[in-house]
């Protein structure tokens, strides 16, 4: 196969009864959704999508946004997702920077999509439940033949500034696709919650390819909601479970809050990733399932994780365990050498699906990219000594106090383990004298009521006195993205804001 639609094509062809989608009140088929397809791609064609043009979809998760994934590689477009509940100057940027020429929204689905396609004047398509604008005659298709198999532009949740359209190409996300479902060793008798957005390479790699390519059924959801997440284990034969760390927390969070008394009797494999694990938050998951809370390391720039935890030998430890087939990886210094085994640096990665490079951005790409085809993640690991991978954090949210390197996850992993909190989060301020401030941000667990002498007793029992938060902040709720990563950059911004 070379392109990510001939995957819905061969179970439409072998299996075309078997349910693939099950969304509250309603079924779809392979063949249902291969005809939903079809009817996509003659609204594209339609509309003069040409190959390498972009198709921005606005949309939630449903059945008309994977026909509109799967008609985009039909017609050889490039499907740039955007999560329907940002901005309306959200969306306008990422049109321009994407240089769309047709703007395609769920509208059937989600209530969100359906105001943005009331505000730009879309019209109703052949599919039902989509709009889509006039299209722009303007926009520039992409003559380079390099980036011929892009399938894909990803933008980056902007957890560190403005978006970068990553492009993720067919052959990193059929690549992944088999490799997941080998890892977990996907069939047709399995069902995955899918909640995790398809506008990101979460939902798109680790559930929607794997699922296709093991002939799983996806549970298909909107947006998250912890009681449905219950419901869907409990009631809809969920037999996998994967999200970030935070939507485990919610779920934590929620049935302590709720009593509840969770029941999955289909449930064979729990998955984490897209953000640092947390000890004690693997050890209470591990605890609600009696199951292995398995671990990978992805980002957007890599079609899937390029590191997984194996279901024959479930980690004690929180490593993202090895590299998956075709995956490599180095840990490497600021003098751009590797460190020796069991030092921090920086996590280079090279393999089948590192991306084609930032969309019309020469000079980003070069920022990250390195000799010999290695990507330079700005993300921080170390290899354990049977050369599993540990992820540390980001270079960029790495403090320095008093000439130390400080690493916030370590900080958050003690903090992690306190009584009474549910989630933290650990950045740097600058200061005056150009050293940088630790400061610690908490969400308690429902009911609970901080003990902050005990928490910095807690603290200096188990943490240098140069690691140790100079302030401890309480949070109502962590600002997050729409695929669940926590957003720091704002938890930064509200310190500046009251220091100013």
């Amino acid at each position: 196969m070379q392109r990510i639609h001939q995957l819905l094509e061969e179970r439409a062809e072998r299996t075309p009864d078997a349910v693939f989608l099950l969304e509250p009140g309603n079924t779809t088929t392979y063949a249902q959704l291969q005809s939903m397809t079809d009817a996509a791609a003659q609204d594209l064609l339609a509309a003069g999508v040409r190959p390498t043009d972009r198709v921005l979809l606005v949309a939630e998760n449903c059945a008309a946004h994977i026909a509109l994934l799967m008609a985009c590689s039909r017609v050889g477009a490039w499907s740039c997702g955007v999560n329907a509940r940002m901005s309306p100057g959200e969306i306008a940027a990422i049109a321009e920077r994407a240089d769309a020429r047709l703007c395609c929204f769920t509208t059937g689905a989600s209530e969100a999509a359906a105001k943005h396609a009331q505000r730009v004047g879309a019209k109703p398509t052949s599919l039902a439940g989509v709009m889509c604008s006039a299209a722009r005659d303007d926009a520039r298709t992409e003559p380079d033949p390099a980036l011929a198999d892009t399938a894909a532009i990803i933008f980056t949740s902007g957890t560190s500034g403005t978006p970068k359209g990553v492009m993720v190409s067919h052959r990193g996300l059929l690549h992944f696709g088999r490799v997941s479902a080998r890892v977990r060793a996907l069939d047709e008798n399995d069902r995955v919650y899918a909640f995790l957005p398809m506008t990101h390479i979460f939902g798109i790699g680790t559930v929607l390819m794997a699922a296709l390519t093991g002939g799983a059924a996806l549970v298909l959801r909107g947006s998250f909601s912890p009681a449905d997440v219950l419901q869907a284990l409990a009631h809809e034969q969920v037999s996998n479970l994967l999200g970030p760390p935070t939507m485990y927390a919610r779920l934590l969070a929620h049935i302590e809050a709720e009593g509840a008394a969770p029941r999955f009797p289909q449930l064979r494999y729990v998955y984490t990733g897209s953000a640092p694990l947390d000890p004690a938050l693997k050890q209470r998951v591990e605890g609600l399932f009696g199951q292995p809370l398995h671990y990978g390391y992805g980002l957007s720039e890599y079609a899937g994780s390029v590191f997984l935890t194996r279901t024959e030998s479930p980690r004690a430890d929180t490593s993202a365990g090895h590299a998956v087939e075709g995956g490599e990886a180095r840990i490497v210094g600021p003098d751009g050498n590797d460190v020796p085994p069991g030092d921090t640096g920086e996590i280079w990665l090279r393999g089948p699906g590192l991306m084609l490079g930032y969309f019309r951005d020469a000079a980003a790409t070069a920022q990250v990219m390195r000799p010999g085809g290695w990507y330079a993640s700005g993300d921080l690991g170390r290899f354990g000594d049977d050369g599993a991978l540990f992820v540390v954090g980001r270079l960029k949210e790495m403090i320095i106090r008093s000439g130390f390197n400080v690493y916030p996850a370590e900080i958050e992993a003690v903090i992690g383990r306190f009584e009474g909190v549910h989630l933290c989060a650990v950045i740097g301020v600058p200061e005056a004298d150009g050293n940088e401030q630790v400061v610690a941000f908490i969400e308690l667990k429902p009911g609970a009521v901080l003990d902050e002498t005990a928490l910095r007793a807690h603290l200096a029992e188990n943490l240098s006195p140069y690691k140790r938060p100079a302030r401890i902040e309480l949070i109502d709720a962590m600002p997050t993205t729409a695929n669940g990563k926590l957003l720091k950059r704002e938890l930064k911004a509200r310190c500046v804001a009251a220091v100013s």
